[in-house]
């Protein structure tokens, strides 16, 4: 009788300690902090992140000073304007640069659990997804830095203090990455995103396209050490058709929808009206002039134009963006994009027939961007443009009219992609876009992006890599000419 009481005791016990195990569990489970995340989630999570952080955060507003599509008025880009610290000091993007290595980390946990012997293992079409969007905030990374942590990168608990990768290698992997995305988009997969794929509401031949684009930039992006434009021309005929299949992250303009440019005028108000892409458009006879540039609504009506290189802090005085709205998107790939490149790519191999076809492309790509949102112009209006005053620029010196076209074009959202245009052109020794910023000449134009101050103070070979900031003006990234 004693033995069966003691059975029973000791049942009891367990029992007790297993319901208070499992209590305190569901204590401690925090459900805003899951530790197993869905891969569409985080997908979702890194389309946002890509769009207001990657494309459309402090690198764009500093990138748009530097190849004067702004002048920067007050505050930091005043300074950046006048090459006085922003441009060598390490906290100026390490908000943009810590983003984009937890975006990574992020994109590797969805590969993998995607992968074989991952929790969803056969979600291919999520797989590809993450592929390509790390080969997005991967390019970017290499684009503003040059060479930098990554093979060691995404394993703090191995590498505490990872060392530099060359951007040569880092391209590599970009491609790859390019290339495993389009072989999982194109597998059968019955998962569907739906709402949640907030680039194409599940659309994968949307996705498709949108890979092959950004195979087209990338290797076009590599012409001055590896010229291969046959192949971006192949890369691209498989991409974007028209407006509709670009790539946006759109915003309704409500108060917590609001797009990059806007908030930033809301918020600092601290660029101005550029008087060097004013001319450029004037010389042009450009109807966009009149929609790019508005009077500040602090002065007193008269649209005035901020000459570049300006050390002049008065935010009521230069006139300001026209195209700052609420609901502006923010072009993550444009097809106006795509057509510049086929244009470009097409001139670069010469011949009458090669010429033909990037004036086609020329008039696709300038009709495209006429019909930006909150530009509000017609294919109309541009086939007047194109014919009128277009036409015969592009005859007399086709790639600069191209590679002008293009930096019009891309004001204000894709000052980042103008900004990697900009300096490979002068490592190519083709200089046909114009700045006028003295300081260019005195202090230097920034080559690149300062590493992040988190690992700058952190990790002893990003802290010898940046040196004291001033390689920013000297050294060209590895694609641009550069040794790194």
């Amino acid at each position: 009788m004693k033995k069966l009481l003691y059975i029973f005791l000791a049942v009891i016990v367990m029992l007790l300690q297993s319901c208070t195990e499992e209590k305190m569990d569901e204590i401690n489970f925090n459900p805003n902090n899951p530790t197993d995340v869905s891969s569409r989630l985080t997908l979702t999570n890194n389309m946002i992140e890509l769009g207001v952080t990657g494309v459309g955060g402090s690198m764009m507003f500093y990138a748009s000073v530097y190849i004067e599509h702004t002048v920067g008025d007050h505050a930091q880009h005043l300074s950046a304007e006048i090459r006085s610290a922003e441009p060598t000091s390490a906290t100026t993007y390490n908000n943009d640069w810590t983003t984009i290595y937890y975006s990574l980390w992020s994109l590797r946990k969805v590969i993998e659990r995607c992968s074989e012997g991952g929790p969803e293992e056969g979600a291919y079409h999520n797989l590809g997804r993450a592929q390509l969007l790390s080969a997005y905030y991967l390019a970017i990374l290499a684009d503003g830095w040059g060479d930098t942590p990554w093979e060691e990168a995404l394993d703090p608990s191995t590498y505490m203090q990872p060392k530099l990768s060359s951007q040569e290698l880092i391209y590599n992997d970009v491609f790859q990455f390019i290339d495993d995305a389009i072989a999982n988009l194109e597998k059968d997969d019955l998962s569907n995103m739906g709402a949640q794929d907030v680039f194409y509401g599940g659309d994968i031949e949307a996705w498709i396209k949108f890979a092959y684009a950004l195979k087209a930039r990338y290797l076009l992006r590599l012409s001055y050490r590896t010229p291969s434009y046959n192949e971006v021309i192949a890369a691209a005929g498989n991409s974007f058709t028209g407006i509709d299949d670009q790539c946006l992250l759109t915003f309704d303009g409500t108060s917590s929808q609001t797009a990059a440019w806007y908030r930033m005028l809301q918020d600092r108000n601290s660029h101005a009206a550029s008087l060097s892409l004013h001319e450029k458009l004037l010389s042009r006879d450009d109807p966009r002039d009149d929609i790019y540039f508005v009077p500040n609504p602090e002065g007193d009506g008269d649209l005035v134009f901020a000459e570049n290189g300006a050390n002049v802090d008065i935010q009521s005085l230069y006139g300001i963006s026209g195209l700052s709205v609420a609901d502006a998107p923010t072009y993550i790939f444009s097809y106006h994009e795509l057509e510049f490149i086929k244009a470009e790519a097409y001139v670069r191999l010469g011949g009458a027939a090669n010429l033909a076809l990037a004036k086609t492309a020329l008039k696709k790509a300038i009709t495209a961007a006429f019909q930006k949102p909150n530009v509000g112009l017609t294919a109309a209006d541009a086939e007047a443009y194109f014919t009128d005053n277009v036409e015969g620029l592009f005859d007399a010196d086709p790639l600069s009219e191209v590679m002008n076209q293009k930096y019009i074009a891309f004001y204000e959202e894709e000052a980042l992609e103008a900004y990697c245009d900009i300096r490979r052109l002068e490592a190519m020794g083709d200089d046909v876009i114009e700045l006028k910023n003295p300081y260019n000449n005195t202090v230097g134009f920034p080559q690149r992006f300062t590493y992040g101050s988190s690992d700058v103070t952190t990790n002893p070979n990003v802290a010898a890599a940046y040196g004291t900031g001033s390689y920013v003006y000297t050294e060209p990234v590895w694609w641009a000419g550069g040794t790194r």
